[in-house]
């Protein structure tokens, strides 16, 4: 699909918005936004409109990290006017984030899109597993660990959230919960870290993709700008419904909806890929 025909650009638009809707929904409902639910959006649709398999994936990812940008921004924002960021893990961490995302974009063109799919897979069945048994992250320290495990753990956020298109909460409130901080500070500081991860990935693979045949139309490189101006809007304007939905229904329940999405969306993925 490379056209620049109206009709075409129609449908794909009206598709982007449809997903859009259904991710904002799913991230208010669920509370877990980003591209956890962007990336498998974005990837159901590229599929649907016959995007190349070689470049689909990226594709998804690299326009995931990008619309992370205004959403995340805005997160980060009232989260730091309530006191909920902790500056000392963004000292600690966010310089070490940044070379992990540059890892792991570096790395993401290295892989074929077959290969990053069964990633994303792999992590989607692991989430879902994590959400079935109910566990929940305990406070193993007092404060963050010395070098080398604290850059480790912020190179790791880092690459990994790059290769997934994420904003990096599924990894670094965890990961801050364990270092014995609060719940609602883990959140708030992981809201600023999306925002490290997500500007130079979008960066990354805006420039990795350049030239590159294949890509959905109205592209810069992996990042497509039609797909960042109708998720945008969609998945902000449809999230307060999700939010409402949420707050009605049992906290259990959510999560394991969740976790049959996570499960639906690797399996989806691993049978595209045989």
């Amino acid at each position: 699909m490379t056209g620049l025909d109206p009709t075409t650009l129609a449908v794909f638009a009206a598709a982007l918005l449809a997903a859009g809707g259904v991710a904002g929904v799913l991230a208010g409902l669920l509370g877990i936004g980003g591209g956890i639910v962007m990336v498998p959006a974005l990837y159901q649709v590229f599929a649907l409109l016959g995007i190349d398999e070689a470049v689909r994936m990226h594709a998804a990812v690299g326009t995931s990290l990008a619309v992370i940008l205004p959403t995340g921004l805005s997160s980060a924002r009232a989260h730091w006017k309530r006191g909920a960021v902790d500056p000392s893990v963004l000292r600690a961490w966010g310089p070490w984030v940044v070379v992990g995302v540059a890892l792991g974009t570096g790395l993401a063109t290295v892989l074929g899109g077959r290969a990053l799919t069964g990633l994303f897979a792999v992590v989607a069945f692991l989430m879902a597993i994590r959400l079935f048994t109910g566990s929940e992250d305990k406070a193993l320290r007092d404060g963050l660990p010395p070098a080398p495990w604290s850059p480790a753990i912020g190179l790791g956020i880092g690459a990994i959230s790059a290769l997934l298109g994420i904003g990096g909460g599924t990894f670094s409130v965890p990961a801050q919960v364990m270092c014995g901080r609060p719940i609602r500070r883990a959140v708030g500081t992981a809201a600023a870290i999306g925002l490290i991860i997500a500007l130079p990935g979008a960066v990354g693979f805006a420039v990795t993709g350049l030239g590159l045949d294949g890509r959905p139309p109205l592209s810069v490189g992996y990042v497509n700008l039609l797909g960042f101006a109708c998720l945008v809007p969609a998945s902000v304007a449809a999230a307060p419904l999700g939010a409402r939905l949420a707050h009605a229904l049992d906290p259990d329940l959510l999560r394991k909806g969740f976790a049959v999405f996570l499960l639906t969306v690797g399996g989806r993925m691993v049978y595209g890929l045989l």
